[in-house]
């Protein structure tokens, strides 16, 4: 059958890296199978068990043989993936066919394997986080100064600088990225543990000497390149850790979506613009039109993820004592959805935050249609200290400021507040003057230090800790 006969899921097609693709697959999945089971062998060997340097061998001359093609054979009949890589491994491997897989039971495999793809794919978006960082950083650096309108209920207010409004974005990722180290320091693996967690098959191996059980786990995890296991378990490892990672997913996809929707809204007000190629269509029907796709495709995707912490939260309080199988095909398809997901948001996050346009003579227009009515504050404190009456000029800037906005919304003229102000005598201590108390750059406060310290002092450690990564460009695949 042809692929395009078959539904292909667009996270693979459209969206996500092949590096996060090919993390994955059942490739590595089964490659980390047969590793796991190669170290329990030799482990089990180094503790005194009756296993061959020569069966070890003959398994690591397959390890990454796979067999595809005999495992699904096996499948058919037996209805259980982990014996019918047991027996393609064994076809491969006759003389350490009797030993593979002793003493343990699936979960030995698959959850080990999980949650080191897991632990992979944690450190894939983590290095994805830190470029977005990086790039977004650049940005607020660059546009530090530059006053802009900010925005409170979507209504203007107070001037910020563009700059600033790119350290709030800055300040989730970083805040994400502590989340997501923290949760990196506590990966652990499920160990060698046995079909409930109470180790009784490698007891029994082993003559009930619980010392040889304990050197065994520990040598099995640490041929996996780990040190930690969870220290109980029924037949799986906890599934909160699937809840808490999902939820460090979930807080990156709802700072990219807090990110994205305030660019669809400045490329509304033709302030800032996300990357467009030169042969993008925006609409099929509006030739004109500059859709800011990038942006949207962020947000839906986004909203896929930031839904999913829920449903890891049903599968982690639904394990029934030692286990349920319930959680099994959920979990193929949830946590991994989540990381292709994540990536392709981060895909997108980098490209647009390194291509962004910014209308630098837009933004002054728009903050100039609306610094009149800020300033008025300002023009009436110069004239009270010139010896104006405060009550009285506050009710003509009153009567002048309703008069401007209703030239602004009802006639669509341009706000001539300051004309108004300009051309009465009793605001004769301002006359000449009014360009100056009007400057955009008295209105922002502490907002190009703020930028700058905040990213000395948060942003540039975390770059710094990791510039041996540094330099990922974003792509978009469609």
């Amino acid at each position: 059958m042809e692929d395009n006969e078959i539904y292909q899921n667009p996270l693979i097609s459209r969206y996500a890296s092949r590096e996060m693709s090919e993390n994955f697959s059942d490739s590595k999945r089964f490659k980390l199978w047969r590793k796991l089971w190669i170290a329990l062998a030799e482990s089990e060997m180094e503790s005194g068990l009756n296993i061959t340097d020569e069966q070890i061998a003959e398994m690591k001359a397959n390890a990454d043989n796979l067999n595809a093609a005999d495992a699904a054979e096996f499948e058919k009949i037996l209805r259980h993936d982990v014996m019918a890589q047991v027996h393609a491994f064994g076809k491969q491997c006759p003389k350490a066919k009797p030993i593979i897989h002793l003493g343990a039971t699936s979960c030995f495999v698959t959850c080990n394997s999980e949650i080191i793809i897991i632990d992979d794919a944690l450190k894939i978006i983590k290095e994805k986080l830190v470029n977005t960082i990086d790039k977004l950083k650049d940005f607020a650096i660059k546009f530090k100064d530059l006053p802009t309108l900010g925005y409170t209920h979507l209504q203007p207010a107070q001037l910020t600088t563009v700059g600033k409004r790119a350290s709030l974005w800055l300040q989730d990722l970083v805040m994400d990225y502590r989340s997501l180290e923290d949760l990196l320091k506590r990966v652990k693996l499920r160990g060698v543990k046995g079909t409930t967690g109470t180790q009784a098959s490698f007891l029994d191996l082993f003559d009930g000497d619980e010392g040889k059980v304990k050197a065994l786990e520990k040598k099995v995890i640490e041929k996996m390149g780990y040190d930690e296991v969870y220290p109980v378990t029924g037949q799986t490892y906890p599934r909160k850790f699937d809840y808490n990672v999902l939820c460090v997913l979930s807080q990156i996809a709802q700072s990219a979506y807090k990110f994205s929707n305030d660019i669809r809204i400045l490329q509304s007000f033709k302030e800032i613009e996300e990357p467009f190629e030169k042969s993008q269509i925006g609409s099929s029907a509006m030739p004109y039109k500059r859709n800011p796709m990038r942006s949207e495709r962020i947000g839906s995707l986004a909203r896929f993820v930031i839904s999913l912490p829920v449903n890891s939260a049903i599968t982690a309080s639904t394990q029934w004592f030692e286990r349920t199988l319930d959680d099994s095909a959920n979990r193929r398809i949830v946590n991994a959805q989540a990381f292709l997901a994540v990536d392709g948001i981060l895909n997108l996050y980098m490209n647009v935050a390194e291509n962004l346009v910014v209308y630098e003579k837009m933004i002054e227009k728009r903050v100039m249609s609306e610094l009149p009515f800020m300033s008025t504050e300002n023009i009436l404190m110069e004239c009270v200290k010139a010896g104006g009456d405060r009550q009285y000029l506050h009710e003509k800037l009153r009567v002048y400021s309703a008069e401007a906005g209703t030239r602004v919304k009802s006639e669509g003229k341009d706000n001539n507040l300051l004309e108004l102000i300009e051309n009465d005598e009793d605001f004769a201590a301002v006359k000449g003057k009014l360009g100056s108390i009007v400057d955009p750059t008295k209105f922002i406060g502490r907002a190009p230090s703020q930028v700058v310290e905040f990213i000395s002092d948060h942003v540039q450690p975390i770059l710094d800790e990791n510039k041996g990564v540094l330099g990922k460009k974003g792509s978009v695949s469609v």
